[in-house]
């Protein structure tokens, strides 16, 4: 085993593909947002969705600061720095459930690795959810996980 070398694997990001604004209809994302913990997946089973739904017309190359952005502006509370975000998808699994994958935290105040991640790039597709935990910045943020993908 004397010729084993070390390799480095380098992750390939896709490139961003740019999006014209004022020629590209906007999709519908449905946001809903919840204190202290994601909601379950049950809650959208069977054509429910949680109660507290947030609809914000965007793009594609939206990314998750500017989310945050938008969220902030309607719901004052989360305005105070140190407010944490985090995101996942929640996306038809087989027939009427449905799964949920976190896909990137941002902090109020703060810059942050996923800051600049799209929608695309989280490979979020026309018709999934996007379910929101805030946490404030009195209590604790949310754990970072390794990310299988």
């Amino acid at each position: 085993m004397a010729g084993l070398e070390s390799m480095i694997v380098e992750e390939k990001q896709q490139p961003i593909k740019s999006v014209d604004r004022e020629k590209t209809c906007p999709l519908l994302l449905r946001v809903f947002c919840s204190t202290g913990r994601h909601h379950s997946t049950n809650e959208y089973s069977y054509g429910n969705v949680p109660s507290n739904e947030l609809q914000i017309y965007t793009w594609m190359d939206a990314t998750l600061r500017e989310l945050t952005t938008l969220v902030r502006d309607v719901n004052p509370e989360t305005r105070r720095k140190g407010t944490y975000f985090d995101f996942a998808i929640v996306y038809p699994e087989r027939g009427s459930m449905y799964r949920m994958r976190e896909i990137g935290v941002t902090c109020s105040g703060q810059k942050g690795a996923d800051d600049s991640k799209t929608l695309a790039q989280a490979k979020f597709t026309i018709g999934d959810f996007m379910d929101i935990n805030i946490t404030p910045p009195n209590r604790v943020p949310p754990p970072r996980r390794q990310r299988p993908y």
